[in-house]
């Protein structure tokens, strides 16, 4: 743990509230950006990041600093996010867009095109990243986008480091193949799986 977070989380646990919000401002990109990449949407990721930070502020007092502060956040919200995944399945998924009122088709000359491939190539590796389950696509996320070594996302997801390991390899191969799949497909039949 940094000198800063251990200070900071001394000072949070004494009490003092700025020294809870600087913590929890320090950490907030890195989490938010677990939860998107889990969750797969902004809305699930701002949902699970909110409960995140919730879980921190009411686990604080109990943490004990065998950990970082940075790896024990990033666990609660690899759970938070995994949580409200679980949740996502139990509910209806209702449309936002009504898909046949062809506001797409009017205004897709309205978006510049370097940035719709952006969009395109941020939206199919996030696709990819949902067809990976839950095992898998967690210990991905954590190394590949959170920076986190192996012993740190072993710790964050209670689990052994050469599991931790196993699932990487297994995962990004699979990621692999489901972004050949997807750039195999003709570009319509590619935009309608996004859909």
């Amino acid at each position: 743990m940094s000198a800063d977070d251990r200070a900071l989380v001394a000072q949070a646990q004494g009490g003092e509230r700025a020294a809870l919000d600087e913590l929890l401002r320090r950490h907030y990109d890195r989490i938010f950006a677990i939860c998107r990449r889990i969750a797969g949407n902004e809305a699930d990721a701002a949902d699970a990041a909110q409960e995140a930070l919730m879980a921190i502020v009411r686990g604080l007092p109990k943490f004990d600093n065998r950990a970082a502060f940075s790896t024990w956040s990033y666990r609660v919200a690899t759970n938070a996010c995994l949580d409200e995944l679980r949740r996502r399945k139990r509910r209806p998924t209702p449309s936002l867009v009504d898909e046949h009122d062809g506001w797409a088709e009017k205004h897709t000359d309205d978006i510049e095109p370097a940035f719709d491939e952006q969009i395109a190539v941020r939206d199919e590796v996030q696709a990819a990243l949902n067809g990976l389950s839950e095992e898998f696509r967690a210990p991905v996320v954590l190394r590949d986008c959170a920076g986190l070594d192996y012993a740190e996302i072993a710790e964050t997801l209670g689990i052994p480091p050469g599991t931790v390991r196993s699932r990487i390899a297994r995962g990004r191969t699979k990621l692999a193949e489901i972004m050949r799949a997807g750039n195999q497909a003709p570009t319509g039949e590619r935009q309608n799986k996004q859909s």
